[in-house]
């Protein structure tokens, strides 16, 4: 795992070294760099397979004709030695080698033989031309931008930004998501003229065209098997998937929260260890936010080496203010702060973490999916009643425990006119319609009042074809929340501590297989993950299996109006406001009293805004 900077256009040393030397973080290990006439390629190493310096990159091929910079891990590499091994010399034991060498046997066709996170560059010297590309799921990121006659790419903006062709201009449309979202959707970034590279794509550029194509997309291609075929297979399938991402040079782990998805992973992990697999978690002391105990019931369950830090909310607290320098785009997922804390716990033992990323999106986990069970038949309900409903619990008190049952019937019902096929990002998201109206300056808000906030959705919309509602809103989870928010958190939480995190839910060959089910093999009426539950039935205790979902909340509404009221009087103040000109003060003003007051639960709102305000103070300002 590693961060990777370049350009083709105009560069030289001392830019390729400050960019490539802003992500130090994710990887200490080691730093390379090649300059070839226009072009600039540098990488730092977070060495996880072959440890010695024939891992060292910008790697090339024997002429030194190709070359090569990757960040992340391609898990069916030694089988692709094998085919490759007759034809090629290989001066390494790494899986970077590999990508080299198939790409001169077929091309830009590389991408499709490789299963694995990454994030890579690929200079051509013979054909002049410079390709990026993205994995199928997204695990990796991948920037890039073209100023001028410049492309520049990198593994975190912060690197981008010190090119100096680099034009460091808001992105007002990409705000204008952000606060609807809580984060900036794929390809779009915060910056102007700044892209996030798509998963499963590759872009091209010669010096004059980029071209971006797509070699893999999510598919739902259907299976006739029966339930408990499925379950066997499945099994299967999870299991390979596993076992191919224990490989490792240095110390692995597993992060192990209790739930479903992360003790799942880790009875693979042990099933397929000859020593006891290292579990990680951390609680808090707390107990309203606190999971500890479903944890270490699991690793006791399985006989895992289990490593557990119990923290206090002070730790979290602390934390806060730094969330800028993890996050160089504005991402307002308040569980980035406990995923930092135990990707840091981790880090003290290991290099490598398993997690269970993905099994809320293929299994249909989220809470919303059972709302939209509820949804299928309030849909049926008059207009006018529907109307009444919304403004009858609209006046529900608010209770600041974390996801109350206020919070839900709140969202349900404020949210849910409209586009359906919006409802769920609406459901998921912070700023509606007429609060942005409200929020943003007259001006601002005169050139943002017509754009389609979900105009990504419609996209996706004419490239995914399937009719069902129920796949086009899994295909939308894929391609938004968890590609922009789980898999960003997971990235920089883990990254920022040089950590490697992999996640065997998010193998293709899992993906493909988990899409092909039907519907209610994993929605059953309203029981969430039906078919993982069955999965591990006798593989876990019954009450891991079946208990309600937690995940990693914290109190962020009382400590919005309690320990974080200073932090938030600084940074929402009505001076910086008003002189940063993009958002009306009244309005924030009554959101912070309504908060303060326990008139109204605003903390989605005030985190959002807050997030934003801690990345502009750092990255923009």
């Amino acid at each position: 795992m590693c961060g990777i900077a370049g350009y083709l256009g105009y560069g030289n040393q001392k830019i390729l070294e400050e960019m490539t030397n802003t992500l130090y973080h994710r990887g200490p290990d080691d730093k390379g760099f090649l300059l070839d006439g226009k072009v600039g390629l540098g990488h730092r190493r977070l060495s996880i397979i072959d440890l010695s310096h024939s891992g060292h990159q910008p790697m090339s091929n024997e002429d030194g004709s190709i070359q090569i910079v990757l960040n992340g891990e391609i898990y069916n590499y030694l089988d692709l030695k094998k085919q490759l091994k007759n034809k090629h010399q290989f001066v390494s034991q790494t899986d970077t080698e590999i990508i080299i060498h198939l790409y001169e046997e077929v091309g830009e066709r590389v991408f499709q033989y490789l299963s694995g996170m990454f994030a890579l560059a690929i200079y051509d010297k013979n054909k002049q031309k410079l390709i990026l590309a993205r994995d199928r799921m997204g695990k990796k990121p991948l920037y890039w931008a073209k100023f001028e006659d410049t492309l520049m790419f990198s593994s975190e903006l912060k690197s981008l930004i010190k090119h100096p062709k680099f034009k460091k201009e808001l992105n007002l449309e990409a705000l204008n998501k952000y606060l609807r979202y809580e984060y900036v959707p794929t390809p779009h970034s915060i910056f102007k003229n700044v892209y996030k590279l798509e998963p499963g794509h590759y872009l091209e550029y010669d010096g004059q065209n980029i071209k971006k194509v797509k070699f893999w997309d999510v598919s739902f291609q259907a299976t006739d098997l029966s339930f408990d075929q499925a379950v066997s297979k499945l099994d299967e399938k999870i299991n390979q998937a596993t076992k191919i991402r224990l490989v490792s040079d240095v110390p692995l782990g597993v992060f192990l929260s209790g739930g479903i998805d992360s003790s799942l992973v880790t009875y693979y992990a042990q099933k397929n260890s000859l020593q006891k697999i290292k579990t990680f978690s951390i609680g808090f002391k707390e107990k309203s936010f606190d999971e500890s105990d479903y944890a270490k019931q699991v690793a006791d369950y399985l006989g895992t080496d289990h490593q557990q830090a119990i923290l206090s909310a002070q730790d979290s607290l602390e934390f806060i203010p730094q969330i800028a320098d993890l996050l160089d785009e504005p991402m307002a997922d308040p569980s980035i702060v406990p995923t930092y804390l135990l990707s840091k716990f981790t880090k003290q033992q290991v290099t490598v973490a398993l997690g269970g990323d993905g099994g809320d999106e293929l299994f249909l986990g989220y809470d919303t999916f059972v709302a939209q069970r509820y949804a299928d038949i309030y849909d049926k309900a008059p207009m006018f009643l529907r109307k009444l409903i919304a403004k009858a619990t609209s006046g529900l008190p608010s209770s600041f425990s974390n996801i109350s049952l206020d919070f839900k019937i709140k969202k349900f019902t404020q949210d849910f006119e409209g586009n359906r096929m919006y409802r769920h990002h609406r459901w998921l998201g912070s700023f509606d319609y007429n609060q942005k109206a409200n929020l943003f300056t007259e001006d601002i808000w005169r050139n943002l009042k017509n754009n389609n906030e979900f105009d990504d959705l419609d996209n996706y919309l004419k490239i995914f074809k399937e009719n069902n509602y129920y796949k086009k809103l899994i295909y939308f989870y894929f391609k938004t929340y968890l590609l922009d928010d789980i898999l960003v958190k997971i990235d920089r939480a883990s990254m920022f501590n040089a950590l490697e995190v992999r996640a065997p839910l998010l193998d293709y060959n899992v993906v493909d297989f988990a899409n092909s089910l039907p519907l209610d093999y994993k929605l059953k009426g309203t029981e969430t993950k039906y078919i993982l539950k069955k999965l591990m039935s006798g593989k876990l205790p019954d009450d891991i299996i079946y208990r309600k979902k937690k995940g990693f909340g914290m109190p962020i509404a009382s400590w919005l109006s309690n320990e974080l009221k200073p932090l938030v009087q600084t940074l929402l103040a009505p001076d910086k406001i008003k002189q940063e000109g993009l958002f009306n003060y009244k309005y924030i003003e009554k959101l912070l009293n309504n908060h303060f007051e326990k008139k109204q639960d605003n903390r989605k709102l005030i985190w959002t805004l807050l997030v934003f305000e801690m990345w502009r103070e750092k990255w923009f300002n």
